[in-house]
């Protein structure tokens, strides 16, 4: 029989995930997409992700590919998973691809929102998908700051200790370059960082934000930040902010 490449676009709210990625003790989307597959498949199922989200991290339109002999229809596939699979997880499309795609190989961009509340109080329906920011935030300083992030940059600063082999000479190591990055307010304390790249170092929007709130405190200013930028060290940036508020949005190929 021959071999079938399908692709998946996906959503999930990570709120009760250990994240997107396998692991052997923990509940992943891609552990239990992967056992649901299988069912339908009679026998194991690898699936390619587009990326690796965190826990707590949630997903409008992740993408992941497999390859199987199955003879299953691609609505039959969309329908039968959405059957099996627990309702914080959805299959949005799915299709026959060349045999050549895969899911994260192929990627041209990706896009990240991130929501955060300046409240005094947060209302607990929204505690699961925007974090909340306490104190004083000056927004217009956050704002000043975000074209230094714009362009090719080694974004060491802002990557997760121990997200690289950093032996490894070879390769793009933490150069990323981002495309576009905006922060718009969605309501009177409600606000979106939308941040297109090519790619990601892990954590590395978390770790971008938590440094913006730094900003929006005023602990640190415009000159600070891209003092912090040009280091090449996560010891100087701010916390990671909490992943709550975290959605990957859009996958380009």
């Amino acid at each position: 029989m021959a071999m079938r490449n399908i692709k998946l676009v996906l959503a999930y709210d990570g709120s009760h995930f250990s994240g997107w990625q396998s692991q052997p003790t923990a509940r992943t989307v891609q552990g239990e997409v992967e056992e649901k597959l299988a069912m339908m498949c009679q026998g194991e199922v690898a699936l390619h992700g587009a990326g690796r989200t965190d826990a707590g991290v949630h997903a409008l339109a992740m993408v992941a590919n497999f390859n199987t002999t199955a003879k299953i229809s691609c609505l039959g596939f969309k329908k039968g998973l959405n059957s099996l699979l627990s309702a914080d997880i959805r299959i949005l499309k799915v299709d026959e691809v060349a045999a050549d795609f895969h899911a994260r190989i192929s990627a041209k961009a990706k896009t990240y929102r991130y929501f955060f509340s300046t409240a005094e109080i947060q209302l607990p329906t929204l505690r699961l998908y925007e974090a909340l920011v306490s104190g004083v935030v000056d927004i217009k300083a956050m704002q000043d700051v975000l074209p230094l992030l714009v362009g090719k940059h080694d974004f060491s600063s802002f990557e997760a200790v121990g997200s690289r082999d950093l032996s490894y000479v070879d390769g793009r190591g933490a150069v990323r370059t981002l495309e576009a990055v905006s922060l718009k307010q969605l309501g009177d304390e409600a606000y979106c960082l939308t941040i297109r790249g090519t790619g990601f170092l892990r954590k590395m929007v978390r770790n971008i934000v938590g440094t913006l709130f730094d900003v929006g405190r005023q602990r640190i200013s415009k000159d600070d930040f891209n003092k912090i930028l040009q280091a090449q060290d996560r010891n100087l940036a701010g916390a990671t902010a909490p992943a709550c508020g975290l959605f990957l949005d859009n996958i380009e190929y």
